[in-house]
């Protein structure tokens, strides 16, 4: 770009261009208050990022505030645990509510009230249809649902039974309180839903105060109503719940009239992104944790090594659209090699380590090479690796008979050790298995860091750790279904039969010393294998355990599927 142009702005999205027309017309006072309201009934995953990245950088853009509100509505489910992680996600990503954290149950009162209400309106009443019953009353797609035979109770026989419904009178499942809408609406949220039913369980911050508690559709939008939000923005999936949303909002006494707009979800290849799926998975032990780095949520994907900015990246390049689609899990790792190529030190670690003998080099003596520790950033400086008579190389880096194509090592053939000198490889020697357990080379001492005094030339350049070597538990992951869409599967199979068994493999590697010092969360490109990260759960001082991150996408890459077709 010359001094003369200027880079073109960025088109507003959809929800931009919704908010500035808002700002313009002095909606709401000119006010933009948003909020991010998970169910703390599980860990947040990539997805919820999305929702988080849009409502909080929209009150950030148009200076406004985005609340953090827990819509706590289902005591059996959730658990502080819970609250704990999802703060720890949104900070994590860079983001910081307005005020205290919210909870739905801060509103018990008040949304009690408001039921009260609806039925001194006539438009609730408490049904005693079991779940069953009520299933059936609502009829299917091409046929209306039929009245509750309770329907017609008047509204101070309801208001007696609500009553006795919250003093506990009542056991679980023998009646709740609905709403008197409409039974042939082809939306089926409109069928007469369930405001409020009966649970004899603990909440994690009322305890033993309630025993009827709301429905997340009768608490989500009178809770935005509360808090004054103005720009309800929610994932695609809540499109339908939106005009049960209006009703409660245009029948109810409340303080605002938010108004609700739909996003598209983020779907990504080879993942799920159900969190009662993602629970099935934890619980049956299929992956260990919540936070386990196979996962897609938030705790996993930091654990493995992603960092905030590249979650941020990747959510700026999909953009925001109004309908669903599928991203390819290659674009989120594209956002994460591209963070981590700036900002990773460079090490070297050999994960299939065979030995080299280098039968020329003085017996007893070694020296220290000097190596790059980021070639993006000249600010990061050298680093020292010993390098003496033995070193260790990546098995696959050898090969006994290759053609010319593979730029490696192989018997009478010359290759560069990075940083070091070059190679030639004499003799193989095997086990009685066959099995190739040591190298022997000799190395050329004129040509120190690679160089060749006379100017031939030596293609091939491979990784190697010295004799010095450190052992290192390093975990390779890979994706954690076979299939790109895991849930697509014929009627009757289970979708998690699309595990990929191969999704973790845990190896001991050789690497340089300096690894050996890698704190819990420190990323490394291990050079020419991919993107590495210091395990913050299971690593020790002096010990770290090393996640594969991401794999590599440049130079080195490219040189390995060339050879790999050698």
């Amino acid at each position: 770009m010359s001094e003369h142009e200027t880079e073109e702005p960025r088109r507003l999205n959809f929800l931009e261009a919704l908010v500035e027309e808002d700002l313009a017309s002095g909606r709401d006072g000119g006010r933009v208050c948003t909020r991010f309201p998970p169910e703390p009934n599980g860990y947040l995953h990539i997805g919820h990022a999305k929702a988080i990245c849009i409502n909080f950088g929209m009150a950030e853009k148009y200076g406004g505030a985005c609340n953090l509100r827990f819509d706590d509505t289902n005591p059996t489910k959730e658990d502080v645990e819970y609250v704990d992680s999802i703060q720890e996600d949104v900070r994590w990503l860079g983001w910081q509510w307005d005020g205290e954290p919210r909870y739905a149950s801060d509103y018990f009162e008040q949304l009690y009230a408001w039921a009260e209400e609806l039925i001194e309106k006539d438009l609730a009443y408490v049904c005693d249809l079991n779940q069953e019953e009520t299933r059936e009353h609502r009829g299917t797609a091409t046929t209306p649902g039929t009245n509750s035979p309770y329907r017609d109770r008047t509204p101070e026989e309801n208001l007696a039974l609500f009553r006795r419904m919250r003093a506990g009178e009542f056991p679980e499942g023998s009646c709740s309180l609905k709403a008197k809408i409409d039974m042939a609406s082809p939306n089926f949220n409109m069928r007469d839903p369930v405001l409020y039913r009966i649970m004899h369980a603990h909440h994690h911050r009322t305890g033993d105060a309630w025993c009827i508690y709301p429905m997340y559709d009768f608490t989500h939008g009178q809770s935005d109503a509360i808090e004054g939000i103005t720009h309800s923005l929610c994932s695609l999936e809540f499109e339908n719940h939106r005009p049960l949303y209006e009703w409660f909002l245009e029948n109810l006494s409340v303080p605002s009239q938010p108004r609700q707009t739909e996003f598209a979800r983020l779907n990504l290849t080879y993942t799920v992104m159900s969190k009662r799926k993602l629970r099935e998975l934890v619980e049956s032990g299929a992956v260990n944790g919540w936070d386990d780095p196979r996962v897609p949520t938030l705790s996993g994907m930091r654990r493995r090594g992603y960092t905030p900015a590249a979650v941020r990246n990747f959510i700026d390049t999909i953009g925001v659209a109004r309908f669903n689609s599928t991203i390819d899990l290659v674009v989120l790792e594209n956002a994460v090699r591209d963070d981590l190529n700036k900002t990773a030190a460079r090490r070297m670690a050999v994960l299939d380590p065979v030995k080299v003998v280098i039968t020329n080099y003085p017996e007893g003596e070694s020296e220290l090479i000097e190596a790059v520790n980021n070639p993006e950033d000249d600010s990061a400086g050298t680093r020292q690796i010993p390098f003496g008579r033995e070193v260790w190389i990546e098995r696959e880096d050898f090969r006994e008979e290759a053609s010319r194509k593979f730029r490696r090592l192989v018997p009478g053939r010359e290759v560069r050790l990075r940083y070091a000198y070059c190679i030639t490889c004499d003799e193989v020697i095997k086990n009685a298995d066959g099995d190739i357990t040591e190298l022997r080379c000799t190395y050329d001492p004129e040509t120190a860091n690679g160089q060749t005094p006379d100017g031939r030339k030596v293609k091939g350049i491979i990784h190697w750790a010295p004799a010095e070597a450190v052992d290192l538990e390093v975990r390779l992951y890979d994706n954690l279904f076979k299939d790109p869409d895991p849930e697509d599967v014929p009627e009757g199979v289970d979708w998690r039969e699309n595990l990929n068994p191969d999704s973790l493999q845990t190896i001991t590697a050789k690497g340089e010393p300096a690894l050996a010092d890698a704190a819990p969360g420190d990323r490394v490109q291990f050079e020419r294998k991919g993107y590495f990260c210091a395990d913050s759960g299971d690593s020790k001082p002096g010990a770290p355990v090393f996640n594969r991150t991401v794999t590599l996408r440049d130079t080195w890459a490219k040189i390995e599927k060339r050879d790999a077709g050698a």
